[in-house]
């Protein structure tokens, strides 16, 4: 407890700034992708269910028997 502490090379304090801020700018880069990749997907599906109306029933394809002639 009483020794002497080790000492901090002088470039370390900027090379952890600079490693962190790094680190900073590729999450949000990674972020503002992400939410990018998200819309675009958001906005693809929107456009597919508008052309196609996915909820409608199909029409038949086989006319019901006519009885009652």
């Amino acid at each position: 407890m009483e020794a002497v502490p080790v000492g901090v090379p002088p470039e370390l304090p900027g090379e952890a700034v600079r490693r962190g801020a790094r680190l900073l700018r590729l999450r949000r880069a990674g972020r503002r992708l992400l939410w990018l990749v998200l819309c675009a997907a958001a906005v693809a599906f929107l456009t597919w269910a508008a052309l196609t109306s996915p909820w409608a029933e199909p029409p038949s394809l086989t006319t019901p028997p006519v009885t009652g002639w």
